[in-house]
């Protein structure tokens, strides 16, 4: 892991995805460039804060399922994010402390905080690794993902909120690569943006996103699930994140608020 020194990698002129997400999630990791970002996205669709605390809810019930009742003992989490509790590790290892999580992202204020993110169990392992989605390889042979992943056993393989900011035509090969080196019985849990349910307003967020230099793609239903082509999707399959699974935070949510699929799938 980089020192944190990679703080001077930091641009406070421009808004980051990430800074973005913790500024509207209420937040405090994020500059003036980013609440003003967030603040134009609002104003194109009021409810994306809920769209957003929904994804993230998603997380933990994707989590919490695959530690619990398929036995995952071991997770990979592309696109982590700024640490907000609770975060993958804490959902796991309350399952199971002896829990193993590796957690990546490519923007230096994620790193400054990443040792947020190490604080697991005493009897557990968790690392971050400083790398791009784009990069699967630097992911796969970073000294963390081979120390803490046990190729010969299953692997939760996590991409929350972060495949709208992966454009076609890399997005099929990259969670593919990804994918590849994980034993048979291995999970990918992924959300993915869509416009199919708010079109004019989520089009208008997008625009603003591309606007601050932030280029997204949204996808349509069998779009989204052709991601999963070649795996077992657990029921209910791929549907807005509110509904897969949902408990009595989901109640009332309105479908129109969220502009994200998701879904679990396992690999034959």
């Amino acid at each position: 892991m980089h020192s944190a020194g990679g703080d001077d990698r930091i641009d406070t002129s421009t808004a980051h995805s990430a800074r973005v997400y913790d500024y509207i999630l209420g937040g405090k990791d994020h500059y003036q460039v980013d609440a003003e970002a967030g603040d134009a996205m609002c104003r194109h669709w009021p409810a994306l804060p809920v769209h957003m605390r929904e994804n993230r809810r998603f997380m933990h019930r994707a989590g919490h399922y695959l530690a619990k009742e398929q036995g995952i003992r071991q997770f990979l989490d592309i696109g982590t994010g700024l640490p907000t509790a609770p975060n993958l590790h804490e959902v796991v290892q309350e399952v199971d402390p002896a829990s193993h999580i590796v957690y990546v992202d490519n923007d230096p204020i994620v790193l400054a905080h990443a040792r947020a993110l190490l604080q697991g169990s005493a009897e557990g392992r968790t690392a971050y690794v400083d790398a791009d989605m784009h990069d699967p390889d630097a992911i796969l042979d970073s000294p963390q993902f081979r120390a803490l992943i046990d190729l010969d056993e299953p692997v939760g393989l996590m991409i929350i909120g972060i495949l709208h900011f992966i454009l076609p035509p890399d997005d099929q090969r990259l969670v593919q690569r990804l994918l590849e080196p994980l034993a048979p019985g291995s999970f990918l849990a992924m959300t993915i943006g869509t416009a199919d349910f708010a079109p004019e307003e989520v089009g208008r967020v997008a625009d603003e996103y591309n606007q601050q230099g932030m280029p997204m793609v949204l996808r349509d239903l069998p779009t989204a699930t052709a991601f999963f082509d070649g795996m077992d999707l657990v029921e209910p399959g791929v549907t807005q994140v509110h509904t897969w699974r949902p408990g009595p935070e989901q109640d009332g949510v309105d479908d129109a608020a969220i502009a994200m699929y998701g879904a679990v799938a396992r690999k034959r």
